[in-house]
């Protein structure tokens, strides 16, 4: 026989598991609030390859919005190539600065390369809070496996300050302020260097693959003589059903 107590206690008990559960999950928001970094994510990080690298910027302040945001890019190993992919209601700018030394580049002598990206908002496409933009950017090429590609962010607000995201891990703490970073890999031994070009880049991975024409002769004959083995088939089955 249930005892007229049990029903109570098993609401309490799914209740307290509710509540606990809620606690939890808002814990587990405010965490992922407060640990919300501008952050960088390469689709590819071979070396000697095009990356189209992506930032993630999330707003902060609870009283103001983002309206700008400002990458910097490295001059010791300069990107020969940086194209920036559009983003509605924001204007990016590319700042170009002279190296302090040359770098050799398919033949040639570069004196001057990239150093800086710069997206600004209009006042309707501002981050506000609980949101975030992504701004998306080509570029390459990469330099040689193992080298960290760092990439320090201003984040601009609407109330005048300005969150630096430029800071390196120490002992392996991560910093309150990181900077976006990613590191380069080897390229794989069966992959053309010049298949990571950018889109509208023409490079051996568009070049049909050797003996593709002679494959595709032989498959269409292959198709042929099926059709033509059906419509046999299809007659005699017509003139038996006319014979019986």
């Amino acid at each position: 026989m249930t005892s007229p107590h049990a029903a109570p206690t098993r609401h309490r008990v799914l209740t307290s598991t509710a509540a606990l559960a809620a606690t939890g999950a808002l814990m587990a928001l405010g965490a992922g609030a407060a640990s919300a970094h501008v952050t960088v994510s390469p689709n590819q990080t071979a070396e000697g390859s095009y990356a189209q690298a992506t930032f993630s910027v999330p707003n902060e302040s609870e009283s103001a919005t983002t309206d700008k945001l400002t990458v910097s890019l490295p001059t010791d190993t300069p990107f020969m190539s940086v194209r920036v992919k559009p983003v509605d209601g924001w204007k990016a700018t590319v700042k170009r600065t002279k190296l302090d030394e040359p770098v050799e580049s398919h033949g040639s002598t570069v004196t001057e390369a990239a150093s800086s990206i710069t997206w600004t908002a209009d006042r309707a496409h501002r981050i506000g809070q609980d949101e975030f933009q992504t701004f998306t950017v080509s570029l390459g090429t990469l330099p040689e496996a193992g080298t960290d590609v760092v990439l320090p962010a201003s984040q601009h607000y609407t109330d005048g300050s300005v969150v630096k995201w430029d800071e390196s891990a120490k002992d392996g703490a991560e910093p309150e302020h990181p900077a976006p970073t990613f590191t380069t890999t080897a390229a794989a031994d069966d992959e053309p260097a010049a298949s990571a070009a950018p889109s509208g880049t023409a490079g051996a991975a568009d070049a049909p693959a050797a003996g593709s024409e002679g494959t595709a002769t032989a498959a269409l004959w292959i198709g042929v003589a099926g059709i033509l083995l059906g419509a046999v088939a299809l007659v005699r089955t017509v003139g038996s059903r006319r014979n019986q």
